[in-house]
């Protein structure tokens, strides 16, 4: 995929173990593979997004097999819309999602994440692909470079997907709904309180093509539990009454809802 200085918008190329613009910006790929270009003014904390624990929790829950429904679903709707060519994963964490769908698209893929340690982590594994610390709000990548962009349980924005994707490219999405994980915010929540949300936007400059409901239920056990949590939003809302509650419990029976949206650029 064709890369940009986040610096100044030139392009970038590799010059032995770094990316290079023709302003003299350089960058280490690092030991692991991949890429920091996520300047400093980017950045909203010292280390954004994930930590090296909640990463670690991610993989170990993944790679159980407990979401494989949902890698499973993206899998198919790329495939009956015979999508090609390069993908972007926005918001890739540790790569399980991604490589996934590039495995059975056969394409090439590139991983974008703020948290370093998600990269680090997914260039470690995955190491066919190409993994990016970066902001999703201003993605180093040049214009109209993407076939296929995905968005699984992460941001959406509509400007910068429609810049990077390709005139006829796809914008994959996955929503949590309401429902989703009922079974584990009854234990970690006194009181459920949820916001309606918009599981079918519109997007400008996009065009519907299909939504499709994901729903399966699964079961954990032992550190399963706590993996569970560790990769979701609410590790940072629970009290200490929900996480006392939740660590006596050794097996959760739960229900993943979500929808999948797919849209064409127009």
């Amino acid at each position: 995929m064709e890369l940009l200085c986040p610096l100044c918008g030139e392009p970038l190329e590799t010059i032995e173990k770094s990316l290079a613009c023709p302003n003299r910006h350089s960058f280490d790929i690092a030991r692991q593979g991949y890429v920091h270009l996520l300047p400093v003014q980017s950045k909203h904390s010292r280390s954004p997004g994930d930590t090296r624990e909640q990463v670690a929790s991610r993989r170990r829950f993944l790679e159980g097999g407990f979401y494989e429904p949902i890698a499973k679903a993206v899998t198919r709707a790329a495939l009956d819309a015979g999508i090609q060519g390069e993908i972007l994963d926005v918001g890739c964490g540790e790569g399980y999602y991604g490589a996934y769908l590039a495995r059975a698209l056969g394409c090439p893929l590139t991983g974008v994440d703020i948290s370093k340690e998600a990269v680090r982590c997914a260039a470690g594994k995955y190491k066919a692909h190409q993994w990016l610390c970066a902001s999703a709000a201003h993605l180093p990548v040049k214009d109209g470079a993407v076939s296929l962009l995905t968005s699984l349980f992460s941001v959406t924005l509509p400007g910068e997907f429609h810049r990077v994707l390709r005139p006829g490219g796809y914008f994959l999405q996955v929503l949590a709904a309401e429902d989703h994980l009922l079974g584990l915010k009854g234990i970690i929540y006194d009181r459920l309180t949820e916001k309606p949300k918009d599981l079918s936007p519109e997007l400008p400059g996009f065009t519907p093509v299909k939504t499709e409901t994901i729903r399966f239920s699964f079961t954990v056990e032992g550190e399963q539990v706590q993996n569970l949590l560790s990769m979701t939003p609410h590790v940072y809302r629970i009290g200490p009454e929900g996480a006392a509650r939740l660590r006596e419990r050794s097996r959760l029976t739960d229900t993943a809802s979500c929808v999948l949206n797919l849209f064409r650029r127009d």
